[in-house]
């Protein structure tokens, strides 16, 4: 029974004999290789390569959620804290930031943006447009199509028309106005 353990040592230190990966050819990243044509070993993916645990994020990006109420409140939440600073409470471009002396950044509520399909707000949430800078490593997948279903309604807020409101939420809005 005593050999057994000693013949399993004996085994394991054989393996690691004279062999060190870490002294194996190979390119080192940014040294020339005649091997590609661009005599880079540095290559770029293939097209179309998707990251380790992308998938999952793909798909929520490529599905809308339903509109929900909940949704719309995750929306109105995630605008507050990422949007409301520089775009303003009503998407009209006037936030706290542009008294700072930024940019203002345009309205949600001119013609161009509110034609704009859902998909151009999602593409500016992830890779930015203009001086804003991109939020796709801020705002989850999710919460983009939250706060894309928020400024649809910010929009729409802007078009209604407080006659077609019931007398108790038009009474509530008259108190806000005062």
């Amino acid at each position: 029974m005593r050999r057994v353990p000693a013949l399993l040592v004996l085994a394991a230190l054989a393996g690691c004999g004279g062999y060190d990966m870490e002294d194996q050819a190979k390119y080192e990243p940014y040294e020339t290789a005649a091997l590609f044509e661009d005599g880079s070993a540095q290559q770029p993916p293939v097209p179309g390569t998707v990251a380790r645990g992308e998938l999952a994020t793909l798909a929520v990006l490529e599905e809308r959620p339903p509109l929900t109420l909940d949704l719309l409140e995750r929306g109105r939440e995630r605008y507050d804290i990422y949007c409301w600073p520089c775009h303003g409470a009503t998407g009209d471009g006037h936030g706290i930031i542009t008294r700072r002396g930024y940019p203002n950044p345009p309205s949600y509520h001119i013609p161009r943006l509110v034609q704009a399909p859902d998909r151009h707000f999602m593409d500016v949430i992830r890779d930015g447009y203009g001086v804003m800078y991109s939020y796709a490593a801020r705002v989850a997948p999710a919460d983009r199509w939250a706060i894309v279903a928020y400024i649809r309604a910010l929009q729409l807020s802007q078009e209604a028309d407080a006659s077609a409101l019931a007398d108790e939420d038009r009474a509530a809005l008259e108190e806000v106005r005062r």
